[in-house]
This record gives structure tokens, sequence and C-alpha cells, in this order.
């Protein structure tokens, strides 16, 4: 996720994920990339079987708090534009915009529950079973799996005589985009957090997230899809983004389509992700 604002110009990021840092400090932005409380470099909450989903939108207003910023956009991957759209929502004074890849706002994910057990999201959900599952594999082999399943046009769905880690071995390779040394890198901050604290955020603690009423963006909204990105799968993610109505939560919206993007577009075509992003801040200025 990112902040940004002028005079002076700044950038944070938040999720471990690659958004544009470069790009944008290049373009005379501060940047600025916490990790999420028990995530990469960050410390592990004292009890991270009592996080709630509102910590994250804490964190990121205490974040702009001990920085000074008073106003800032928002981009963010996957879970993290969640977070950005509620922030915006909730905080539409400290907000200039939200930039989401990956995932379009939603007020209700009821829909999901029309999904097979072998979801992801709901194995991942169970206490244990994903410990159990990832805890046959070293680390480097967990995050190498979950790159490949997240990079394809299919949901991650396993079958009832399997777990998740079973849908893809050694021998399928890893994305073109996607590096054994990018691996490494990824490998490494999972081995200093585990994986106790993210299998709780999101996967144990999204159904916490309350709907927010009357839900409407006072500041402009940019959506950036991969067409192969396999949360348009999900029921009623296409049509909220195609038939209006997201629309009608955010009046100044903007989506774009990348033909061959995966879930991992900033990654994938870090070049014209970055582009995006710097247009939407250049095309939205802060009043001074």
């Amino acid at each position: 996720m990112a902040a940004a604002t002028e005079q002076p110009q700044q950038i944070t990021e938040i999720e471990h994920a690659h958004l544009p840092m470069l790009a944008v400090a290049a373009a005379g932005y501060r940047a600025v990339a916490p990790d999420w409380r028990g995530y990469g470099l960050s410390d592990q909450p004292p009890e991270p079987e009592a996080a709630e989903y509102d910590d994250l939108i804490e964190d990121l207003l205490a974040i702009l708090d001990a920085l000074a910023v008073p106003k800032a956009f928002l981009v963010a991957k996957d879970f993290g534009a969640l977070v950005a759209y509620d922030f915006a929502l909730c905080h539409p004074n400290r907000t200039c915009g939200v930039m989401g890849l990956g995932i379009p706002f939603g007020n209700d994910a009821s829909s999901i529950n029309t999904l097979p057990e072998g979801l992801y999201i709901f194995r991942w959900a169970q206490p244990g079973r994903a410990e159990a599952d990832f805890g046959r594999y070293n680390i480097k082999r967990v995050v190498r799996t979950i790159y490949i399943l997240f990079s394809k046009s299919e949901i991650p769905m396993a079958k009832e005589d399997q777990e998740i880690m079973d849908l893809a071995d050694l021998s399928t390779p890893l994305p073109e985009w996607f590096t054994e040394e990018d691996l490494d890198v990824y490998s490494s901050l999972y081995e200093k957090s585990g994986f106790r604290y993210p299998l709780q955020m999101p996967y144990r603690s999204l159904h916490k997230r309350k709907p927010i009423g009357d839900a409407k963006f006072q500041v402009p909204v940019f959506v950036v899809m991969g067409e192969k990105d396999y949360v348009y799968k999900f029921p009623g993610v296409e049509s909220a983004i195609k038939d209006g109505t997201m629309e009608r939560h955010a009046p100044d919206m903007k989506i774009t389509y990348i033909p061959e993007g995966s879930h991992f577009v900033q990654e994938q075509f870090p070049d014209y992700v970055n582009e995006l992003l710097l247009a939407f801040l250049k095309d939205h200025p802060v009043d001074k």
C-alpha cells in the first residue's frame, strides 16, 4: 500500500509487494515502505490470534501521523487494497485518492461462500490446516508454490483429498517474470516472520471486516486489473467491475485492464504500472 502528498511530496508504501517505489521517488516523491505488523521485517504482534482487521486501518493512520503526513494517496495491492479502500472511506480527510491493484472495491463478500470447500481461503482459514500443509516443506518451497498458483488465471482450489501445496510441484516452473533471486528475497522475509500472523491476517480475520454503510468515496479511485487475474473468477467480481457497481460507490473512478496481466501485474509489467501510477498522481494534484 502507498500514500503520497505534495509539499513535500511523499509516498508511504505498505505491504511487501513490489510497488513502484523507485519510479515514484525519481519523480520527486518521498518513498517509505514499512511492512504490515507481523510481516517481513516488522515485529510480530504480542498476540497474533487476537488480530482484528481494523488494526491495519489504525496502523496506517498511525504511520501517517508519525510521518506528519496530513493527507495522502493510497496505492495498494491485493488484500492491502481492501484496507486502502476502507481507510479512504473512513478517513476521507486524510486521503487524496486510491489506486488498487488486483482487487476491486466490494462491500459484501458473502458470494464467496458459494465456492467449494477446497478454496484456498477456506482451507487457510482453518486453524492448523495450513500450518500442517506448509510444514511438509521448507519456506522457499511454500513461497514458490504460492507464486506459481496465484499467477495463474484459475482460482487455487484443492480437491477433497488434496492440500493447497499439492497443486504444484518442483517441476512446475516459476512465472517468467519472477526469478529465483526474487524468490530468495521473498523467502528470506518469511524466514523471519513465519506464517503465523500472515495466516491470521487476512485469512482468519477478514470475516471481521465490517461493511461500511452507504459507502461512497469522496476521492478519486483508480483500479488496475490484469485480465488473466484469477480474481475475476470469484462470484460477482467481473460484473461489479463492468456493470457499473463500483461507480455507484466511487463517482470519480477509472479502471485500466492489462490484457496479459495476472494477479501480480506490478511485478509482471512494472514499467507500465509505474506509468499508470505516476499519471494518476499527476492527474490529481494536491491543493497546496
